[in-house]
């Protein structure tokens, strides 16, 4: 099957899971399943290899340096949820010829920032204190501990004011516990290069996939 109208002939569709989750999640397999339905391969690096504990966001973009890389010269589509939103348009503003357009599901566009961060100034106090702390992770559906390097190193980043040129489409939950629909909206009006979809649904968007997908197929012309 050739490829649609909207997606050179060297593209290269990369999903990035968001934090304490895996390349195995619902949207990610959801999304695969569709794409190869359409003759298009989704890359799905795992950010927790080698080790959780010692996740950080510079190790992620590394990994995704690592990724776009191997395009064979073809620019790459990310498609990042929550965290892997972030991380997206992070590498959207660092490489631009590398990274052709960005599919932002419930991106974490305040990630660590005060008020936003997925813990209260006392656990992350805790956090400092201990060197590490327990996370909830979802796909290996108990606690794990992560470093607290993860959040001192996040600090060094700033998804909500990092500028970039590519079309970017977003899709965003008005009952989201997680990243808060405000800042989102907010980050898609100084952004002519972007479009938000505001959505009945909460951060996880489950309910909401067929109208993401259909979202999707439109912005990378699949339909």
């Amino acid at each position: 099957m050739p490829l649609p109208a909207g997606l050179s002939d060297a593209a290269v569709i990369v999903y990035l899971h968001g934090f304490a989750s895996s390349a195995r999640s619902t949207k990610a397999l959801y999304l695969g399943d569709r794409l190869r339905e359409r003759g298009l391969a989704m890359r799905c690096p795992d950010f927790n290899e080698p080790d959780f504990s010692t996740l950080t966001i510079t190790r992620m973009l590394e990994r995704l340096a690592g990724e776009c890389a191997e395009s064979g010269g073809g620019k790459a589509t990310l498609i990042g949820s929550s965290l892997g939103g972030a991380l997206a348009i992070l590498a959207a503003a660092r490489w631009p010829d590398l990274v052709e357009r960005l599919v932002l599901l419930a991106p974490a566009v305040m990630f660590a920032k005060p008020g936003h961060h997925l813990l209260s100034t006392e656990r992350i106090e805790e956090w400092r204190r201990k060197g590490e702390l327990p996370f909830f992770h979802y796909a290996y559906n108990a606690e794990a501990p992560l470093k607290f390097e993860f959040y001192e190193d996040s600090l060094r980043y700033s998804p909500f004011d990092a500028v970039f040129p590519q079309p970017t489409c977003i899709f965003q939950g008005r009952h989201d516990a997680s990243v808060d629909a405000r800042t989102v909206e907010a980050f898609a009006e100084a952004r002519p290069n972007a479009s938000l979809t505001l959505l009945d649904d909460d951060h996880q968007l489950t309910a909401s996939l067929p109208r993401i997908w259909e979202g999707t197929a439109a912005f990378l012309g699949l339909q």
